[in-house]
């Protein structure tokens, strides 16, 4: 394939500069801009409120203020555009369900949890919950039960070094993902919730957090700018992020990709290679092909030479929809630190995560990154899964109810 053959297909939606806004978005919706917060180990992430700097800003959800409290109820779950700015630390808890439990009242009784501890006065949080939100998400196996054939009930496609995965770091039947700047609400919270739920095991579990940068741009943990370019506005998360389909309307499809890094082998790379690798710089977070922080990839642009000046085998280029076909994700990445592994090696990466409408979305810029994206070889998968996250609910409206409506 010459320079030329590889050069990008018209993407959907109204274009600005010969690449369109929708492809520009999902172009940062990969591991090395789609990342979560600082450089480097546990000393480098030990202060959450120093991200990085400039950029455009978070999805517009409710606009809840970073550290104000985040309304349990409504159309949609909190935790997913609500707050605008994630908040700084959260834990991911994957459980799997007891055979021939009641799903339904089970579900009902984690939502009446759920609003009770973001409301005042839960014997859980005796000093409040502040920020916190929590997110319920359903695995494929339990939504295909409930409604068959609603979006959520496919398991996702297996990518490059999934086969190694122990069956345990794959899915499971209920994630509770709680978030706040306080982590110390964050399992007493959880412990709560899952109370409510006839729980058979714990299948997953990880302590995730991130910068809060300025206007909810920060650095992941390769050194580069994260949440760059990200969806904006009412219109394109009900386009690209909301489903509408009936039981399931205002939900979404979240993936979780847990991606252990290596840190000392990228870092090792003089700073123009790893810009290579990533197609952005790292100081400012500008394309190679030119321009601001804010401005987009031109993937066409050449050197004098004739080379590609993104290149060819980049994450800006892999990860770009006009190769996929596919839509629009909402990212909200962490990153993670273990400590030390049995080898003495540091086990830091990425807790990759992402809501879109199909699941084809994220599948689809994937498997073109297994393929043709050299910041891969320095990601190893940790986790991996898929969940329907419910739609939004309140006293009078169950959490999950939909599901069970005819």
């Amino acid at each position: 394939m010459t320079e030329d053959d590889d050069a990008p297909r018209t993407g959907r939606g109204p274009t600005t500069g010969g690449v369109s806004r929708r492809g520009l978005l999902l172009a940062a919706a990969g591991l090395g801009v789609g990342g979560a917060l600082g450089v480097g180990g546990a000393t480098r992430f030990a202060h959450p409120g120093a991200g990085g700097a400039g950029g455009a800003g978070g999805a517009v959800g409710s606009g809840v203020p970073a550290g104000e409290p985040v309304p349990a109820s409504g159309a949609h779950q909190a935790g997913v555009a609500r707050p605008t700015t994630p908040q700084a630390f959260g834990v991911l808890l994957a459980l799997d369900l007891a055979p021939g439990a009641g799903l339904e009242p089970a579900l009902a009784a984690v939502g009446r949890e759920v609003l009770a501890l973001t409301a005042p006065g839960h014997p859980a949080l005796p000093d409040g919950a502040g920020d916190l939100s929590v997110t319920v998400g359903l695995g494929p196996r339990l939504v295909a039960e409930a409604r068959p054939g609603a979006p959520g009930s496919r398991e996702m496609t297996s990518f490059a070094g999934d086969d190694v995965l122990d069956e345990r770091h794959r899915g499971g039947d209920v994630l509770l993902a709680a978030y706040a700047s306080n982590p110390g609400v964050l399992d007493p919270a959880l412990r709560a919730v899952a109370a409510r739920l006839p729980v058979r095991r714990q299948r997953w579990r990880l302590p995730v957090f991130r910068g809060h940068g300025t206007e909810g741009v920060n650095r992941n943990p390769l050194g580069f700018h994260d949440g760059v370019i990200v969806p904006r506005g009412e219109e394109e998360l009900a386009r690209e992020v909301w489903l509408d389909e009936a039981g399931v309307a205002g939900g979404t499809i979240m993936v979780v990709r847990v991606l252990r890094l290596d840190l000392a082998g990228f870092e090792a790379l003089a700073v123009d290679d790893q810009e290579r690798v990533i197609g952005r710089r790292r100081v400012d977070g500008a394309p190679l092909s030119g321009g601001g922080p804010r401005d987009e990839v031109d993937l066409r642009a050449k050197s004098p030479e004739g080379q590609f000046l993104v290149p060819a085998r980049s994450h800006a280029r892999a990860a770009h929809p006009s190769f996929t076909g596919s839509g629009l994700m909402l990212r909200r990445s962490y990153g993670y630190d273990l400590g030390l592994d049995a080898a003495g090696e540091p086990d830091v990466g990425l807790a990759f995560i992402s809501f879109q409408r199909e699941l084809r979305t994220f599948e689809a810029t994937q498997l073109r990154m297994d393929e043709t994206d050299d910041l891969m070889t320095f990601a190893t998968p940790r986790t991996t899964a898929t969940f329907l996250v419910l739609p939004g609910f309140s006293e009078a409206e169950p959490l999950g109810a939909g599901l069970f409506s005819p």
